[in-house]
């Protein structure tokens, strides 16, 4: 990579900047993504960058940022960048780029025992976010989205991942076509319940394993919980009778990492 020049532009018809507004209002082919810290995690995820803005009372913001020679740099008034953004307290830097494309080989072609989790009509996007940096913290090796799920390139998702959908793999996939991938592949797979469930630290998650994680408010839908092989439950100790679904899911995360780590043997 090499520095790139910068173009200034002052009309809010720049073709670019419609490109911006339309990426990060309906991610598709292009996403937005906005701050020098989501860039920096752009470039170590080796995304292809299409076009960066920067405020031009801030240019120096890119200082050090080493672009591809196709990428695009533009700088503009700090108005016109607040304008196509869509945080309340927007950044002075933004970007194009191109969403990464996984296979289900990448999920499921592994040296080492899968971890999953699948997205059953998870609709916040700060939860998804929020999952995505849990899942990949705690070693899971992909992320399937079902039907109802959020766009996980919503801004709000991408901010609360800090990076994670840059890297994990991800997959929006059918119901039908999913499980049965996931079934063929000799994957265990266990939905969440309050009740009539396996204790989370009695369910053992060593296996191949895929964790379905319900929709904020109704949880898993039947339909799908009849597709998992189990059902496991997060004790709660406390009046509460359940949890927000990236907590539920970054408590299960984390049993199956610490049962998944090696262990010490006793020296000699």
């Amino acid at each position: 990579m090499k520095t790139v020049p910068v173009r200034t532009i002052q009309s809010k018809q720049n073709p670019r900047l419609k490109q911006l507004r339309r990426a990060l209002a309906t991610p598709a082919a292009l996403a937005g993504i906005e701050g020098p810290n989501l860039l920096e995690e752009a470039i170590k995820a080796q995304l292809t960058l299409e076009c960066v803005f920067v405020a031009e009372d801030e240019a120096e913001r890119l200082d050090g940022f080493a672009f591809d020679a196709a990428t695009e740099v533009l700088a503009l008034p700090r108005e016109l960048l607040r304008a196509a953004l869509a945080t309340e307290t927007p950044q002075t830097v933004a970007a194009l780029v191109r969403p990464p494309v996984f296979s289900w080989a990448d999920i499921l072609d592994l040296p080492h025992a899968p971890l999953i989790v699948i997205l059953a009509g998870v609709q916040d996007p700060g939860n998804l976010g929020t999952i995505l940096r849990s899942a990949e913290a705690f070693g899971a090796t992909g992320v399937i989205a079902l039907p109802g799920t959020v766009n996980a390139w919503n801004p709000k998702a991408v901010r609360a991942s800090a990076g994670s959908l840059f890297r994990l793999p991800y997959l929006s996939a059918p119901v039908e076509d999913a499980f049965a991938r996931l079934h063929a592949a000799g994957i265990k797979i266990w939905t969440t319940a309050v009740h009539d469930a396996f204790a989370l630290d009695k369910a053992g998650l060593v296996q191949p394993t895929a964790l379905i994680i319900g929709n904020e408010g109704n949880g898993v839908p039947e339909a799908i919980a009849a597709e998992a092989d189990a059902a496991l439950t997060i004790p709660c100790p406390g009046p509460v009778e359940s949890l927000n679904a990236a907590v539920a899911a970054s408590i299960l995360l984390y049993e199956a990492s610490r049962q998944r780590a090696p262990k010490k043997g006793n020296r000699r």
